[in-house]
């Protein structure tokens, strides 16, 4: 059974590696590269989420997905319109109902950070800021009793910009479990990447056996 994981804004798919080295199985890993998704097409989570239901409902079986805060956004929102499709999910640092002042504030020092910084991430500067500014109105709040697979929470025990939000999805999902990484901050996958690879392990084994 396939796991695709979906990395955060800022990051490219090879910040996946090194959770991938503790997978059982990692022949059945994808890690698509999102701004790939974004080539020649408008710069937005429209987009993005369009790309990734394509991507997605090629393979034709239940799918488990993992992804990190955008990741994570784009994971909860098929898991919403497709339950039949996804077998389980894990959310990581992930935000189901957006904080439109810090993403306001974020697109205004966005403003002031090189253009070149932007470009080792995969983006253009505008790009990156559309897609940011097309997220602001996001909420999933009223959609969530749709999702009924297996749910894995997880968030770093220095995020406390994400930790309510997860603290919340875990008491309106009946079906989720909520890990909380210690001595890592929002990124978990770089700060914690084993430990990630790990926990994500026990939560499929404990519902595949």
């Amino acid at each position: 059974m396939k796991i695709i994981f979906l990395h955060g804004l800022g990051q490219t798919a090879a910040v996946w590696k090194p959770t991938l080295q503790v997978m059982t199985s990692q022949t059945d890993c994808l890690c698509p590269n999102l701004p790939d998704w974004l080539i020649n097409q408008t710069p937005s989570y429209e987009t993005l989420y369009s790309s990734l239901e394509k991507y997605a409902l090629q393979y034709d079986e239940p799918l488990n997905l993992c992804g990190l805060s955008l990741g994570g956004i784009l994971a909860l929102n098929f898991a919403i319109d497709h339950p039949n499709t996804v077998h389980s999910l894990s959310l990581i640092g992930t935000q189901y109902t957006m904080p439109k002042h810090l993403l306001q504030l974020q697109n205004v020092i966005f403003h002031l950070i090189p253009a070149s910084k932007f470009q080792e991430m995969g983006f253009q500067k505008t790009a990156f800021i559309r897609l940011c500014k097309s997220m602001i109105d996001l909420d999933f709040t009223h959609h969530l009793h749709k999702i009924t697979c297996p749910v894995l929470i997880l968030c770093g025990a220095r995020d406390r910009a994400n930790k309510p939000s997860a603290l919340q999805l875990k008491e309106q999902l009946p079906t989720a479990k909520l890990s909380i990484i210690r001595n890592a901050g929002h990124e978990v996958n770089i700060d914690a990447p084993a430990e990630l690879g790990h926990i994500i392990n026990d939560f499929l084994t404990s519902f595949n056996t």
